[in-house]
């Protein structure tokens, strides 16, 4: 790719094996800036479902937290595990997953910042979302905070290897971009508030070099495509999870602000369980 070169944003359509490439390559380079813009937010052991702020230490949408202890839990999409960590921290046995090697050793630096902090140990495994590296019925939970599923062409297929390597009654949250901000342009200001496109355009968002290769990758889903995909892949959805901007959080991240959180939704997050 020349480097010189400022990606073009279209939208075409871009198959999985494209789409897992420039993400990889994505998350690669951009991990640097990503968690020095976004770290603080994060923080390094905070599990937070998305740009609003929804906290999993009050929201228990993966149960009590008392019952995580001794619990085996898949992270999927960890980027530099920061939920992982707090999922330690409360007894749980967490593994994070990630596409991204630059992200993972994000995760291995905060770890080395606080050594020995007691409880929080977390294995970390550099691998595709779609081909998860673990045997049938290995974990009691999982996870995903905006981790892999905007990103691949084939959601059904990651959600089939979640519900796959968990063991059946088992719970798989994940969070997503609310497929409604399609719709309008992605800005925090009153831009932002017009819907610019169709709702049922699912033609991917797509960030291409000078020769049109695909350098990032965005695919968009409706609501019902998303209860549809859980629901293909074996999952029984329980609950639809859309987060209200809280009056605290004064923080702009890309698209969402308080102008527009105020007023649409901008994550969704499904509560699913895996049927016996």
């Amino acid at each position: 790719m020349n480097q010189d070169h400022e990606p073009e944003a279209t939208r075409r359509d871009a198959s999985d094996t494209e789409s897992s490439r420039a993400n990889r390559g994505w998350w690669d380079r951009n991990a640097d800036e990503y968690q020095s813009e976004h770290g603080a937010f994060l923080g390094d052991d905070r599990f937070v479902w998305g740009p609003e702020g929804l906290d999993e230490a009050e929201a228990a949408l993966l149960g009590p937290v008392a019952e995580l202890k001794g619990r085996r839990i898949l992270e999927i999409g960890a980027g530099a595990a920061q939920c992982s960590r707090w999922l330690a921290a409360q007894g749980a046995r967490p593994v994070a997953l990630d596409l991204s090697h630059r992200q993972l050793q994000h995760a291995l630096r905060i770890a080395d910042a606080a050594p020995g902090t007691p409880g929080i140990t977390t294995d970390l495994v550099e691998a595709d979302a779609g081909a998860l590296p673990f045997r049938d019925g290995s974990f009691d939970l999982a996870c995903s905070a905006y981790g892999a599923l905007p990103f691949v062409a084939d959601p059904v297929q990651v959600l089939r290897e979640v519900r796959r390597v968990l063991r059946p009654g088992g719970r798989f949250v994940f969070s997503v971009t609310h497929p409604i901000r399609w719709a309008f342009p992605d800005e925090p200001g009153p831009e932002g508030l017009s819907v610019a496109a169709s709702y049922f355009d699912r033609t991917p968002y797509v960030e291409q070099d000078g020769t049109g290769r695909a350098v990032y990758v965005e695919h968009h889903r409706t609501v019902g495509d998303r209860v549809r995909d859980v629901v293909a892949a074996g999952f029984r959805l329980l609950d639809l999870v859309e987060p209200e901007w809280p009056e605290w959080n004064t923080h702009e991240w890309g698209g969402w602000s308080p102008l527009r959180g105020h007023l649409i939704p901008g994550t969704a997050i499904f509560v699913c369980e895996a049927e016996a």
